[in-house]
C-alpha cells in the first residue's frame, strides 16, 4: 500500500507544481485556451494523443472488445493510430491551423460560425458541445473506480474527489498550456505503464505464444460457434468491430477537444513532426491497450454480473504492487488529461460562443476569463455529480456513454469541419441539416433504441452510422440550398494558397 500510494502521491504532486508554474501564461484567452497558438510538436502531438486515450479506452473499450473480439481488438488501436491520429493530422491538422488563425477562430462553434457567416450555427454548435461532452466526461471518472476499489479500497467518491480536485486547481491555474505540459508527463507515464502491463499479463500464461494457444482454445457459443475465434484475425463477429474502428477512428475527426490542438502549434514546420509522433503514441498506448484486453477471456472475470469494465481490473488483481501502483498512475494520467482537455473545451466553448455577445453583451477579456476558469469548476462539479449517479445506480456502461457522445459530436461535426477546410459549396441549409440529423438519432438511441434496426441499437453502431451518413448529407443538401457569397468565401480562404496541393485537396477535390 505504501508503494501504490507513493507512487500515486508522487504523480499528484508534479501535476500540481507544473499547474503552479505555468499560471503566467494564461493571463489572456488567447494563451489561456490555446497556449498563445505557440505549442510545440512534442507537447501538441502529446496533447493530442492524451486526450484520445483515456481510462474510458483502457477500462471501458480495451475490457469490452477485448472479450466480445478477443486479440482482433488491436484492429480497433491500428485505426485509431493510422486513421485516428496519422491521417486525421494530414487531412485536418495544416488547413486547421491556417484557416482557423486567419478567422482568429479559437473554438469549433466558432469557427462554424465564421466559416459560415452564421451566428446561429456558432450558438447550435456550442450547445450541442455542451450537452454532449458532459457525460463523456462523467464516463472518465467510472474508468478509474473499479481500479481504486482493487488497489485501495477507497469509495469511489473519494476517487472522483481527488480526481476533480486535482484537474480543476492545475487546469484553472495554468489553462492550456499547464495541461499540455502535464499531458507530456502523463504520456510518457503511458507509454511505460502500458509495456509494463502487457509484459505481466502475458507472463501469466507463458508468454505471448502461450497465452494465444490458450486464447485459441476458449470459446463461447453464444458468440460464435467458430473454433479459435477469439485468437483469429479478424475475430468472431467483424462487422460490429469495423463499426468500432470506424467510430472511434474516425470519430476523432469531428470532436472539438481533439481538433483543437491543431489551433495551438507553433507552426506549420511542427505539424510533420507531430504527425509522427501522435502516430508512434497511438500505436504504442491504443495498439497496446486493446492487445491487452484480446486476452481478458484468460482470466477469471465473471462479466455477466459484474460487467464489462471488471475484465481490466480483474487481470490486473493478481500483479505485484509495484506493477499495480504503476498501472493505477497510467489510469490516473490517462483519465486527468482527457478530463482537463474536455473541461477546457466545454468551458471555452460555452464562455466564447455562447455567453459573449449573447447572453452578456459586454464581455471584456478579463470577465472572459473569470468566466471560463468558474465554469471549468462548474463542469467538473457537473460531471463529477453525473458519474456518482451512474455508478450508484448503474445506469450504462462507461462504452455506451462514451459511444453516444462520441457518436453524436462527430456525426454532428466531422462532416461539416471536414468539408469546411476544403469545400467552398458547403452551404449553411447542409449544416444545419446535419446537426438536426446527427443529435435527433443520438438522443432517440438513448430513448426509443428497441425501435432502430437490430445493427445500430448499439451507440458505438449508431454513432458511427449518423458520422458516415453525414458525409453525404452535408453535399447532398448543399446541392439544392443557397451558395454562401463569393467574397465571403475568399476571405475564408485567403490564407490558404490557390495553387495548394495538399493531400486533402487531392483526395477530395473540392476547390
Amino acid at each position: 500500500m505504501l508503494i501504490k500510494v507513493g507512487l500515486l502521491a508522487l504523480f499528484l504532486a508534479v501535476s500540481l507544481a507544473v499547474g503552479f508554474a505555468m499560471r503566467s501564461r494564461g493571463r489572456s484567452v488567447d494563451s489561456f485556451v490555446l497556449g498563445g497558438r505557440s505549442v510545440g510538436p512534442w507537447l501538441t502531438a502529446f496533447a493530442y494523443g492524451t486526450s484520445y486515450f483515456s481510462a474510458v479506452v483502457f477500462v471501458g473499450y480495451a475490457g469490452q472488445f477485448g472479450w466480445r473480439f478477443g486479440i482482433s481488438a488491436v484492429w480497433i488501436g491500428l485505426g485509431n493510430a493510422f486513421i485516428g491520429s496519422l491521417l486525421a493530422w494530414v487531412m485536418l491538422a495544416r488547413r486547421t491551423r491556417l484557416i482557423t488563425h486567419s478567422l482568429g477562430s479559437a473554438t469549433m462553434p466558432d469557427f462554424f460560425g465564421k466559416r459560415l457567416g452564421s451566428p446561429s450555427l456558432k450558438l447550435a454548435a456550442s450547445v450541442i458541445t455542451f450537452v454532449f461532452l458532459i457525460p463523456y466526461t462523467a464516463s472518465l471518472y467510472n474508468g478509474l473506480s473499479r481500479l481504486f476499489e482493487t488497489a485501495y479500497h477507497v469509495d469511489f467518491v473519494v476517487c472522483i474527489a481527488i480526481m476533480a480536485v486535482i484537474t480543476g486547481v492545475y487546469v484553472i491555474i495554468g489553462g492550456y498550456t499547464a495541461t499540455a505540459v502535464n499531458d507530456f508527463i502523463q504520456g510518457i507515464i503511458m507509454l511505460a505503464g502500458i509495456v509494463l502491463v502487457i509484459g505481466a499479463a502475458l507472463g501469466v500464461n507463458g508468454g505471448f505464444i502461450g497465452s494465444m494457444k490458450a486464447l485459441a482454445n476458449v470459446s463461447d457459443p453464444a458468440v460464435s460457434g467458430m473454433p479459435g475465434a477469439f485468437a483469429s484475425m479478424f475475430g468472431p463477429n467483424p462487422l460490429d468491430l469495423l463499426g468500432v474502428v470506424l467510430l472511434t477512428s474516425v470519430g476523432t475527426w469531428g470532436l472539438p477537444q481533439m481538433v483543437a490542438k491543431y489551433y495551438s502549434i507553433r507552426s506549420e514546420k511542427n505539424i510533420a513532426a507531430g504527425t509522427v509522433i501522435s502516430t508512434v503514441f497511438a500505436i504504442m498506448v491504443a495498439g497496446g491497450c486493446y492487445f491487452l484486453g484480446g486476452f481478458g477471456r484468460l482470466f477469471p472475470v465473471d462479466v455477466a454480473s459484474s460487467g464489462y469494465d471488471a475484465v481490466i481490473p480483474t487481470m490486473l488483481s493478481g500483479f505485484s504492487d509495484w506493477v499495480i501502483g504503476v498501472v493505477i498512475v497510467l489510469v490516473f494520467a490517462a483519465s486527468i488529461s482527457t478530463l482537463s482537455s474536455l473541461v477546457m473545451s466545454s468551458a471555452s466553448t460555452f464562455t466564447l460562443d455562447f455567453l459573449r455577445g449573447h447572453v452578456v453583451k459586454d464581455m471584456d477579456e478579463r470577465k472572459q476569463l473569470l468566466t471560463i476558469r468558474w465554469l471549468i469548476a462548474a463542469f467538473i462539479l457537473i460531471s463529477s455529480a453525473i458519474a456518482v449517479v451512474q455508478y450508484k445506480g448503474g445506469l450504462t456502461f462507461i462504452a455506451q456513454m462514451m459511444g453516444i457522445s462520441w457518436g453524436a459530436l462527430a456525426g454532428a461535426f466531422l462532416a461539416p469541419f471536414l468539408y469546411g477546410l476544403y469545400a467552398r459549396w458547403m452551404t449553411r441549409a447542409a449544416v444545419w441539416a446535419n446537426f438536426i440529423f446527427a443529435a435527433s438519432v443520438m438522443m432517440l438511441n438513448i430513448f426509443a433504441r428497441a425501435s432502430f434496426p437490430a445493427v445500430i441499437q448499439s451507440p458505438i453502431n449508431c454513432g458511427a452510422f449518423v458520422m458516415l451518413a453525414g458525409l453525404a448529407i452535408v453535399p447532398a443538401v448543399s446541392l439544392v440550398t443557397p451558395k454562401l457569397d463569393r467574397d465571403h468565401l475568399d476571405r475564408v480562404f485567403a490564407s490558404v494558397a490557390p495553387d495548394d496541393s495538399g493531400v486533402g485537396r487531392r483526395l477530395l477535390k473540392m476547390d
